[in-house]
């Protein structure tokens, strides 16, 4: 039996996604995201699953077979947090992390609470730093 890959990428509407979070400060700091991620990144926001806007895409293999899609980088408005994606195993995350302001961590994820509470900046260092470290890895996306 193939492994079928949960979070594909989806046309479903960014805005409309946005506009079903209940919580209208989770609303405004998603769509302060978007920006900064699109304008970072260069990419359009699009739908993973049924809770990801994600940025970019590549493919990924793994020694076991296992293969897929996945955003560069994205974020979810989640009920508790914020999830911010970035790509895992990049050593140079933990050097960002103590400058980003109130956060807690994952396996593959960051999490915050509200984007006034973490530096734009080193989010965006965040963010070309994940871009460029996946690219890099996965040089035929």
């Amino acid at each position: 039996m193939s492994y079928q890959q949960k979070t594909k990428e989806t046309n479903n509407s960014v805005v409309e996604f946005i506009e079903s979070v209940d919580n209208q400060k989770k609303r405004e700091d998603a769509y302060k995201l978007v920006d900064i991620f699109t304008d970072t990144t260069g990419y359009e926001a699009k739908m993973w699953g049924p809770s990801i806007i994600g940025f970019g895409s590549y493919h990924y293999k793994y020694e076991s077979g296992h293969e897929g899609d996945a955003p560069l980088v994205g974020f979810s408005p989640r009920k508790a947090k914020i999830s911010l994606y970035f790509a895992p195993g990049d050593s140079k995350r933990e050097e960002l992390l103590k400058e980003f302001g109130k956060h807690t961590t994952g396996k593959g994820c960051v999490y915050i609470n509200k984007v006034a509470d973490i530096d734009i900046s080193v989010l965006q260092e965040l963010i070309k730093q994940s871009v460029q470290f996946l690219q890099a890895t996965y040089p035929n996306s």
